[in-house]
């Protein structure tokens, strides 16, 4: 029973991961807390692995596809490392419902941000109001200092994120690339995949360090399940419109939030 429902998690993570960008923690993580009954420092780094290895997979189509932003995406990564490490070892010291409330409140501020973008009526207007410019003739951004610091601060934010509740990131790098670049959603879900398959990584070494351990056969399903339905996921992407991306995104955000205030209260 516990494989079978892990082949189950991981396959819905993959789908979650492939269609909004987000890094799958926010399900993978309270998904084995609630079925196999780990405690979160548990679930981390199993999360992290099966993740950011399925993050690879979605990145790698999205180079082909033309829709990474790497440069972007590597600045992001190497900002979010020293803060991934920093988060890893906050989350040591605070207690399971503590975990799960930060969680829960970073969730739902995140889904109240993207619902008043989806309400805004430039919402998917290339000329809308932006920190950082993907320049529409290039398809690269305008690097200036505003830009990199823009950039790298949206890098930092995640990381730190990524070990603290040991998700990949992308429920982070998403909305933050909607909202401070006039990224489209396309974009910010494949640039935010090949981030959150490098910093993911970086936590799961990280993780290990601490001296978290790994069930060997229950992660290799795991990233099996995942990485499937991340394939399974871009291919359905491609017929989506970038609104309906981020309603599913939204969407996602609330239930989760919702079962981890219940859980974290009960």
């Amino acid at each position: 029973m516990a494989e079978l429902m892990v082949v189950l998690i991981g396959a819905v993570v993959g789908l979650v991961m492939g269609l909004t960008g987000a890094g799958g923690g926010i399900l993978a993580v309270p998904a084995l807390v609630y079925t196999q009954g780990f405690s979160m420092q548990q679930a981390m780094p199993m999360a992290l692995l099966a993740v950011s290895s399925a993050a690879m997979i979605g990145a790698m189509e999205g180079l082909m596809r033309k829709l990474v932003r790497y440069r972007a995406a590597i600045l992001m990564a190497v900002a979010g490392s020293l803060p991934t490490l920093l988060g890893v070892r906050v989350a040591q010291h605070m207690s399971q419902q503590a975990l799960m409330l930060v969680f829960a409140l970073v969730l739902g501020v995140v889904a109240i941000r993207l619902i008043v973008q989806l309400r805004s009526p430039d919402c998917d207007d290339d000329k809308r109001a932006a920190m950082a410019r993907i320049n529409s003739s290039t398809g690269r951004f305008d690097w200036t200092f505003k830009t990199g610091a823009v950039i790298a601060g949206i890098g930092a934010v995640s990381g730190f994120m990524t070990g603290l509740l040991g998700v990949g990131g992308g429920f982070i790098i998403v909305p933050m690339l909607r909202h401070y670049t006039n990224a489209s959603m396309h974009v910010a879900v494949a640039t935010s995949l090949l981030v959150v398959s490098i910093v993911g990584s970086m936590g799961v070494g990280s993780a290990l360090l601490s001296g978290a351990h790994l069930p060997l056969t229950l992660s290799a399903l795991f990233v099996v399940t995942t990485v499937a339905g991340m394939l399974l996921a871009r291919r359905i992407a491609v017929s989506l419109s970038p609104k309906k991306v981020q309603m599913i995104f939204v969407a996602v955000l609330v239930c989760v939030a919702s079962s981890l205030v219940y859980r974290a209260i009960a």
